[in-house]
């Protein structure tokens, strides 16, 4: 990450020193290479700090629309719990224990926990003897 920061202030150092230098004291207003800087400023916040937030906030959307009775989950507060119930649209009821029961806001869950078993079902296949 460091790399790609390095080049992008590399980029814009060279991309802006024309604009400095031959910045004419005439002239009244910007030019597009005077606007150029703030447009390359732009387009690096977008796809580098704007557009995988807006994904990762799409992504969590989505896996807190999908929960489902008997899922396990992991909550902000870092509670490991199955979901007993999911009320309303915004409650959750989460099995903590036998007979222990809370209730969450859904959008503190943070992760679905999915075993690798369950992910791959990798079948190992019996010895014969």
């Amino acid at each position: 990450m460091k790399k790609l920061v390095d080049v992008a202030v590399l980029l814009f150092g060279l991309i802006s020193f024309p604009c400095i230098v031959f910045a004419d004291a005439g002239t009244a207003g910007m030019s597009f290479s005077g606007l150029m800087p703030l447009i390359l400023i732009f387009l690096f916040f977008y796809l580098f700090l704007i557009r995988p937030q807006q994904k990762k906030a799409k992504e969590h959307q989505k896996l807190l629309s999908s929960l489902k009775k008997d899922d396990k989950v992991i909550t902000a507060g870092g509670i490991y719990a199955t979901v007993s119930a999911v009320r309303d649209n915004n409650i959750v009821e989460l099995k903590i224990a036998n007979g222990v029961y809370i209730q969450v806001a859904r959008q503190s869950i943070s992760t679905v926990v999915v075993k690798e078993a369950e992910k791959n079902e990798v079948k190992v296949p019996e010895v014969v003897k």
